[in-house]
């Protein structure tokens, strides 16, 4: 299991339906607004230090 970088929920990366890559990394979404909202601007989800992880969405 990996975290939706957006909402902070657990994903199973093997069944997961929504999937991004960025700079070389696979990302892994639990909803297709999750995913549209990452790729708005993966940076913001990405950065080791960000204060946004688990706070962008809408869904959960």
């Amino acid at each position: 299991m990996v975290k939706d970088p957006v909402c902070g929920m657990n994903v199973d990366e093997k069944t997961a339906n929504f999937k991004s890559e960025y700079m070389g990394k696979a990302y892994y979404f639990c909803n297709q607004s999750c995913k549209a909202v990452f790729e708005k601007n993966p940076k913001r989800f990405t950065d080791e230090h960000s204060e946004h992880e688990g706070h962008g969405c809408c869904c959960c």
